[in-house]
């Protein structure tokens, strides 16, 4: 089996975690290969709902191993955090393994981008605070910190100094803030060191390993395609390659390997922070699928755009990633509807428009426009076959399937672990 990657297709929240948790006892190793801790991924076993952050889904589920690589940036402090939280709970977290070469939030990090985005004003992007863009600028401009360089304390000392050295002058001068000291976080990041020492490795290397010997792996991508930073709606979008050829560079794994694409598209759309959203709902209808979606950030709490579905944005993340199977999410949310509309297409400045503009200008601006369907009543958390839903429900999975590029091979009707019906198989 080669190499699977698990990707969002719009705006991130379309519930990767659950499709990852539905394969995950077929995989060998489920790897987190961009991203932070500024996104999450809720999975529901049983009557235990579980809220990870930095942490592959994958460490749910026994016999697998969670890699998190090179292209993840490593808050220390919420990583242990996470995994005592998930040890409380009786969760098995000993196999955790870590890139070396995955880059670390440091304090100076999280004050930067607070400080930035308020800086920002009218201008923010909608960032979470938490020092994800600044760690991914340090490591472009080559003044960051990876973890095994928490193993070497005159290393560690020597590159804290040469970023703080200028981002001092930034904090005190631009930002009236206090100088951070040298001291304060060369201590902090070493005292992390005796408890992720026995989870560093070369994870390149154990992945290819891996693969050889025919094992399967499955990478798992924080956020989504439209926030993918050279894909997305830039400037309003993460710091990393969110999209599926970030799992080669992000995991240090040959491309060719990446035969089975699998995209996350919830039955409508939603986002969080700020940015164009064609189908956005200021009404009624939008809080009915904010309550009825309980469409809360898992990470932030903050309430999320909703809007209806865009089958463009679809069709964009299937050509992009490759995506070879979708997995229609949250389907449920949408019974009680009488119509339901999708967006086709756009209007941009009067004229019709199949796929999102080039311009993100003109994309900001664009109208969908929307053919309607009708819609349902009735209760379908129970189904598990295609054919036990209501038979508008299943008119709507195909409708969209038409439009979006890709067939649709499992559909989510409930949050619950085993409410969804697989309508293909996922994994051959």
């Amino acid at each position: 089996m080669p190499a699977v990657v698990i990707v969002g297709a719009q705006w991130g929240d379309e519930g990767k975690g659950k499709a990852t948790d539905l394969i995950a006892d077929r995989i060998d190793y489920v790897v987190k290969f961009n991203g932070g801790n500024n996104a999450g991924h809720t999975v529901v076993i049983g009557d235990e709902k579980y809220a990870l952050h930095l942490l592959p889904s994958g460490i749910l589920t026994p016999g697998v191993i969670p890699v998190i690589s090179n292209g993840v940036v490593i808050d220390p402090e919420v990583l242990i955090e996470e995994l005592d939280a998930l040890s409380a709970r009786g969760i098995d977290v000993s196999k955790l393994v870590i890139s070396s070469h995955a880059h670390i939030i440091t304090q100076y990090h999280r004050t930067l981008d607070k400080v930035t985005e308020r800086f920002l004003g009218k201008r923010q992007i909608g960032t979470t605070g938490r020092g994800i863009g600044p760690t991914y600028a340090d490591k472009i401009n080559r003044v960051g910190i990876r973890v095994q360089d928490i193993f070497d304390e005159g290393i560690l000392r020597q590159k804290v100094e040469g970023a703080l050295g200028q981002k001092n002058h930034l904090l005190v001068k631009i930002y009236n803030r206090r100088a951070i000291e040298v001291d304060e976080v060369v201590n902090d990041l070493l005292s992390y060191a005796e408890r992720l020492r026995p989870m560093v490795q070369d994870t390149a290397l154990l992945l290819h390993t891996a693969l050889e010997e025919g094992k399967t792996v499955l990478f798992e991508g924080g956020q989504a395609t439209m926030l993918d930073v050279d894909h997305g709606t830039y400037p309003f979008v993460t710091s990393s390659n969110a999209t599926a050829g970030g799992a080669a560079t992000g995991a240090g794994i040959a491309p060719w390997r990446l035969a089975t694409v699998i995209g996350i598209v919830k039955a409508y759309t939603t986002r969080v922070g700020s940015g164009p959203f064609p189908t956005e709902l200021d009404d009624e209808f939008g809080e009915f699928l904010r309550k009825n979606g309980h469409e809360f950030g898992t990470t932030t709490g903050r309430p999320r755009r909703c809007g209806w579905y865009d089958a463009p944005i679809a069709r964009y993340s299937a050509r992009i990633n490759g995506v070879t199977d979708f997995v229609l999410t949250k389907l449920d949310v949408l019974t009680g509807l009488e119509k339901i509309p999708v967006c086709v297409a756009y209007e941009v400045d009067g004229e019709r428009v199949e796929e999102i503009p080039w311009s993100q200008s003109d994309f900001h601006h664009a109208k969908p426009i929307y053919e309607y369907f009708p819609g349902w009543s009735e209760d379908i958390s129970g189904a598990r076959e295609f054919d036990d839903l209501p038979q508008n429900a299943r008119d709507y999975v195909l409708a969209v399937e038409g439009m979006s590029g890709a067939r649709i091979s499992a559909i989510g009707v409930g949050p619950a672990r085993d409410a969804i019906i697989t309508r293909h198989p996922l994994l051959d």
